[in-house]
């Protein structure tokens, strides 16, 4: 037999070496989290676990490891028809459970029987994310980040896209989060990760950057809806040098309204978005607003929610948490279409710190 137990920082600092990643929890806790690339592999399913867990409380701990051994046994009889048939002997997966390994020790057992090269981290997924938290300062630390700045509409988000599109390293903190970082960016349809799993493809994302080449993020407040920042990633970009986008005003409003077309296809969900208006801009602004809504005066409320709501105080707010805004680069785009965030994209990677180059670029 070949299984060897590793400690999650080993596990953690070793993670690309192996052929695969297994975890032999049930779905509903894969969902909540997992490791980088973790395939799952139950060893006991949602359902099977309630079903254990209950003969476990009203008939015995006996009673309940037999029926567990007889779903277990199944399961892991199943995975390896399914999955091993074609592997070959110097395969070599990493497996976890949760913390007390008896059901990634159940198949690793077997695993191990077979001939593979199995490797079983020591206290399970609860300290790999242990590890992870520890090592995630780290990781935020040693990286150079530039701001993307700029006023809601602005086209924060689609430069960020653009910039990857160009060749540059990004964290897309909102496409990690589900949302759109703002009290309206709550997405349809689109659930947001857990803050576990948030966390976990933060800390993924960032140990794969070069640290030899700056990182573009955009500026976001330390909550992406549910989701919260690191603090150490926050920190790291509050201390950071800063891109400020500028857009006009009607190119704002229709960039917003290509971005959130579900307000405008759905106005029952963008009334009940703006609900959350209430307590800071009170029941008769709020009123009004939908009023507008149901009566196809989109464009208006946007409008009205740059100026009322968004606009106010950005400049302020913005000065006051990233240290370097008053000495941010400018990159004025002439509009919001994909050619002129590539041209801004292009002149940013190719000379970032030459002002007049990106902005001359920007708006050409």
């Amino acid at each position: 037999m070949s299984v060897q137990t590793i400690a999650a920082a080993d596990a953690l600092a070793r993670l690309r070496e192996f052929s695969a990643v297994i975890d032999a929890r049930s779905e509903g806790e894969y969902a909540i989290d997992r490791l980088p690339g973790a395939l799952n592999w139950p060893s006991l399913h949602d359902d099977e676990r309630v079903r254990v867990g209950t003969m476990y409380k009203q008939v015995g701990p006996f009673e309940a490891r037999k029926l567990g051994a007889v779903l277990v046994a199944r399961n892991i009889a199943s995975h390896i028809e399914r999955e091993c048939m074609d592997k070959p002997k110097h395969w070599r997966p990493l497996l976890y459970c949760w913390r007390g390994g008896q059901r990634s020790g159940a198949l690793s057992l077997v695993l191990g029987q077979i001939g593979f090269r199995v490797s079983l981290i020591e206290g399970g997924y609860k300290a790999f994310r242990a590890a992870m938290l520890a090592d995630l300062p780290a990781q935020a630390a040693r990286l150079c980040y530039r701001v993307v700045c700029g006023p809601t509409g602005s086209g924060k988000t689609r430069l960020l896209h653009a910039l990857r599109d160009a060749g540059a390293q990004v964290l897309d903190l909102e496409g990690l989060a589900s949302h759109r970082a703002s009290v309206l960016g709550l997405i349809p349809g689109q659930p947001q990760p857990s803050q576990k799993r948030f966390e976990m493809l933060v800390w993924e994302q960032l140990r794969a950057f070069d640290a030899a080449r700056p990182v573009y993020v955009e500026a976001e407040s330390k909550k992406v809806g549910n989701c919260t920042l690191p603090d150490a990633l926050i920190d790291a970009m509050r201390a950071s040098d800063c891109l400020r986008v500028d857009l006009s005003d009607d190119e704002r409003v229709a960039l917003l309204l290509e971005d959130y077309p579900f307000f405008v296809s759905d106005p029952a969900f963008f009334c009940q978005r703006l609900d959350t208006l209430i307590a800071l801009r009170g029941h008769a602004v709020v009123d009004e607003w939908k009023r507008l809504v149901h009566a196809g005066e989109i464009e208006a409320v946007v409008r009205e929610l740059l100026a009322l709501h968004y606009d106010p105080g950005y400049a302020t707010s913005t000065r006051r948490n990233f240290a370097r805004f008053g000495e941010a680069l400018p990159v004025a785009l002439a509009d919001r279409g994909p050619q002129a965030l590539a041209r801004a994209a292009e002149a940013i990677v190719q000379g970032q710190d030459d002002e007049s180059a990106v902005s001359s670029a920007a708006s050409a």
